[in-house]
């Protein structure tokens, strides 16, 4: 079968699937990260499980527009439009500009990004820079009939809107559920139903971020951003969505009911969700206090980890489960992972210098092994089989560098062809001494410094603790003290 007709037939087998795909070109637009903190392990699993979708569509020949958003403004507290912009509150906090803190971690979520070898996708836009798209689909669905205005916000009438258009379509929620089990929070005696969410909400006195509207000095509602930006960028209606399985419900619901709404279509084909990380069986995460950042797992510098982890060992170590399936952090998994990783790697460099050694009719006929791994990637991109068939083919490397099996001119092209095709291009995979090892040690060494610096100032050393600050910027580390610790930037 064609390989672009499989990935048809794979995602029309989803159950979310509205519509067969059968564009031009693909669009793709995914949940980018919430820049209020350093980027942990669940932040790195939707951005290599799209970045293995982003590749594999382009190795198919396909012109992708692949978008990822920066989540810089709206994402409130809590899913009911209650609490503080989580931005605004790390600005206060620190006693910084808001946009500060935006840049300092899309900086830091940009670094770990490269080391994990996640390709840049081909637009990044920012929430805060789409205020006016925001406000121009809020507009077209106050008109629609389906918001209001209160009290200078304006929220989205999910009632309304169910008695045109089902409700829940993603999730398979009912609105007759959420007027059950949504409780009434304090404060929204301003919406009609406390399952409505906020579409703009009017700031507070004490709120940073806000933008003059002609309902009020506000902000857009966290659902609105995606529907915006993946409208200006990708059309009314475009192809793979994608993002982690907590956004499926509220957000992916709302941003479809928002989309119908003001466009009066479904705004995407295909949604994907990858599932959670778990820590001993529960989701990690900043909110839960549970969350190793990527730069801990790099330098090793966290009470729950043995070791250093280095950023290939990460994406081989999330790559190694189907996306669709939780994933629980362990040392033991990780170490299993860093040792399999470097049986691949070393596989390939005895394939990389391999020479044929037999004739067509004595040779291994590597046609098989190739065909079992585009079944693999084209059934819902099942990396962990695409692996395992790799590791096949690395018995058959071995084998042939051992003299126990011969392979023709033709048959060992195919096969270095397959592994560069699938471990590098796809997989994205690759050697250390590639992948940011020397930064990971520096890392590590900067890190160790820091912990004597803390210990010296907890003996009220400070001299030591001043000579040790003093090395480190003449070294060219930038220190930065804060409530939570030392940060630094080289």
């Amino acid at each position: 079968m064609d390989n672009k007709l499989a990935i048809y037939n794979t995602l029309s087998k989803k159950k979310e699937t509205f519509e067969p795909l059968n564009p031009p070109h693909v669009g793709m637009y995914v949940c980018g990260p919430t820049v209020y903190g350093d980027p942990h392990l669940g932040h790195a699993r939707p951005a290599i499980t799209f970045d293995l979708v982003f590749r594999y569509l382009q190795h198919l020949d396909f012109k992708v527009r692949y978008v990822r958003n920066i989540t810089d403004v709206g994402h409130l507290e809590n899913d009911a439009d209650e609490g503080e912009d989580k931005i605004a509150k790390k600005a206060r906090l620190e006693e910084l500009e808001p946009m500060e803190v935006v840049q300092y971690y899309t900086n830091s979520y940009h670094k770990a990004m490269r080391a994990l070898n996640v390709l840049d996708p081909s637009i990044e836009p920012n929430a805060s820079g789409h205020i006016l798209e925001q406000m121009s689909m809020i507009k077209k669905i106050l008109e629609a009939g389906f918001a209001y205005e209160s009290a200078g916000s304006v929220y989205f009438d999910v009632a309304k809107y169910n008695e045109n258009h089902p409700y829940g379509i993603l999730s398979g929620r009912k609105v007759e559920e959420l007027m059950a089990t949504t409780r009434e929070l304090e404060g929204q005696d301003e919406k009609k139903n406390s399952f409505d969410f906020a579409l703009w909400k009017k700031a507070a006195p004490e709120h940073i971020m806000r933008w003059s509207s002609e309902w009020s000095d506000g902000f857009p509602g966290w659902h609105m951003e995606c529907s915006a930006m993946g409208t200006r960028y990708l059309g009314d209606q475009f192809d793979i969505h994608g993002g982690g399985m907590d956004l499926l419900f509220p957000h992916h619901e709302s941003e479809i009911a928002q989309s119908v709404a003001a466009n009066g279509k479904m705004p995407v084909r295909y949604w994907m969700h990858n599932n959670m990380i778990t820590l001993n069986g529960q989701k990690m995460g900043k909110s839960l206090g549970n969350a190793i950042s990527l730069e801990e797992f790099f330098t090793g510098v966290h009470p729950k980890l043995e070791q250093a982890y280095s950023p290939m060992t990460i994406r081989f170590f999330i790559m190694q489960a189907h996306y669709r399936s939780t994933l629980d952090f362990s040392n033991e998994a990780l170490q299993a992972a860093e040792k399999g990783f470097q049986r691949l790697m070393a596989a390939i460099e005895v394939l990389d210098k391999l020479e044929a050694n037999g004739n067509a009719a004595e040779s291994v006929d590597t046609g098989k092994l190739k065909k079992k791994c585009y079944e693999a990637i084209n059934d819902d991109f099942n990396s962990p089989i695409l692996i395992a068939h790799l590791f096949d083919g690395v018995k058959t490397i071995n084998s042939v560098n051992d003299g126990k099996l011969k392979i023709d001119h033709k048959n060992l092209s195919s096969l270095k062809e397959l592994y560069l095709s699938f471990v590098t291009d796809i997989l994205g995979l690759k050697p250390e001494a590639e992948s940011g090892g020397d930064d990971a040690l520096t890392a590590q060494l900067i890190e160790t410094l820091l912990n004597l610096r803390r210990e010296a100032k907890l003996n009220k050393d400070f001299a030591t603790a001043d000579k040790i600050r003093d090395q480190l910027i003449a070294m060219g580390v930038t220190l930065k003290d804060t409530k939570e610790g030392t940060e630094w930037s080289l």
